[in-house]
């Protein structure tokens, strides 16, 4: 169902899945995460594997995204990385080979024997990766460089699509975003043999120019209707519920959720998301809600 609509080809119900679907809003989570660090998490294959498969288990999305965080690139760029009070990257520039993320690996390999839904993996947008670091344009190139080792290797472990975060690229004005975003993103994009999807705070500013990167999805905010922007996009579309309504009612789910279902009724490249990542806070039952409201829901193709 999601590679069907990555391709722009689903005659089914919209496939759904939501950034930060593993993670603090689940029990199990929050238990896991009582007796291990982040990092043991992250860089613990069997661990990594049950975390990503919680939400499968749990609520039943469409589609798994690896757990693991945009930062650990770092590594293998010879920083050291911390994850005590959030990402904390130290050190010099100093190039590893790709094979210091095997764990990673390794929890990709332990998912594609145990998962029966499409195994999302990801990586940061070069720019944001070098903001968490230093921020120096500098390290654009050989994150841009280790970023396409590493979703290649991905790609060999068998995930089944790529998302990009790029998060924090809207804090940039056009002339910037052209100079330190464009270029790597299209490397990458180009780079990958498996699906790609952009993720971009913002993205609903920039159409147009994510359109001319040609990734196989672009994920939006909440910024605009889905429905307008589609009209400007040739490829798939991923969004765009605002992750607050999680913190309403039922109802209002239900209600804001059929709102963006019936807007885009007759398009096969739609995949449902919040414009953004879930909160700690929010509820495993205003979650199931959505999902289920997705998953009930008959859409008519023309």
């Amino acid at each position: 169902m999601l590679l069907d609509a990555l391709k722009c080809q689903n005659k089914a119900r919209p496939p759904v899945w939501i950034m930060r679907q593993a993670g603090r809003y689940l029990p199990e989570y929050r238990a896991l995460r009582q007796k291990h660090s982040l990092r043991d998490l992250f860089f613990t294959p069997e661990l990594a594997a049950q975390v990503t498969m919680m939400p499968i288990d749990l609520i039943g999305f469409d589609a798994a995204i690896l757990f693991s965080d945009i930062t650990v690139v770092a590594l293998a760029l010879g920083y050291s990385l911390d994850f005590a009070e959030g990402p904390v990257i130290n050190g010099k520039l100093e190039k590893k080979p790709i094979e210091v993320l095997e764990p990673i690996f390794k929890t990709i390999r332990i998912l594609k024997k145990e998962l029966k839904v499409p195994l999302i993996g990801f990586c940061g947008g070069p720019y944001t990766v070098a903001s968490y670091i230093n921020g120096d344009p500098a390290l654009l190139e050989p994150i841009t460089e280790v970023t396409i080792d590493y979703i290649r290797e991905q790609e060999r472990m068998g995930v089944d699509a790529i998302q990009i975060f790029e998060s924090w690229a809207n804090r940039l004005n056009d002339e910037e975003f052209d100079r330190f975003c464009m270029p790597y993103l299209k490397r990458i994009i180009d780079a990958a043999s498996v699906p790609v999807i952009l993720f971009m705070r913002g993205a609903s500013k920039r159409v147009e120019k994510l359109v001319q990167l040609k990734p196989d999805a672009i994920s939006f905010d909440w910024e605009a209707p889905l429905s307008e922007l589609r009209k400007k996009v040739p490829m798939a579309v991923q969004g765009n519920l605002n992750p607050d309504l999680l913190y309403e009612s039922f109802d209002t789910i239900r209600l804001k959720t059929k709102e963006l279902l019936d807007s885009m009724q007759n398009d096969p490249g739609f995949i449902v998301n919040l414009g953004h990542g879930m909160k700690p806070d929010m509820s495993v039952d205003a979650v199931k809600c959505l999902v289920e409201t997705v998953q009930c829901n008959q859409i008519s193709y023309k």
